[in-house]
């Protein structure tokens, strides 16, 4: 396991673009936060590993079509400071409305020790409310 953040961040993302749920899991330190931007229904700051992975990311999955994925791909890591990390990617996937979603996201994530440690999330929130949340949540 690398503790170079960069490689810490595209790890955790290729995780969750190959759906390896304990990848993802492990990705985290205990007391994570992960901080989502915006008035969506997984807005707000999600505290601990488990907060994090199973009810902010987690609840992801209610919102897909059933048989279908989340498509993750890591457009980059264009700035890296010490153990702050800006990751850029692109999510897609069909709603449970059957939306097309596509939108990219901006994360700021802090690695400690090797693991994620927090995340403050950019995304377009308009987007997210009017494709995924279709039905007004």
């Amino acid at each position: 396991m690398s503790t170079d953040p960069r490689t810490v961040v595209a790890d955790y993302v290729a995780a969750v673009a190959r759906g390896d749920a304990d990848a993802v899991r492990d990705a985290f330190t205990e007391d994570a936060v992960w901080i989502y931007p915006g008035d969506l229904p997984l807005s707000g700051e999600w505290r601990g590993r488990e907060a994090v992975v199973e009810d902010f990311l987690g609840s992801i999955g209610g919102l897909v079509a059933p048989g279908t994925a989340v498509e993750v791909e890591l457009v980059g890591t264009p700035v890296a400071e010490g153990d702050r990390v800006v990751a850029e990617w692109t999510s897609r996937c069909t709603t449970v409305h059957g939306r097309l979603y596509e939108n990219r996201n901006l994360g700021v994530f802090t690695v400690r020790d090797g693991l994620i440690a927090a995340v403050r999330e950019y995304t377009d929130t308009h987007r997210a409310a009017t494709v995924l949340f279709a039905d007004g949540g």
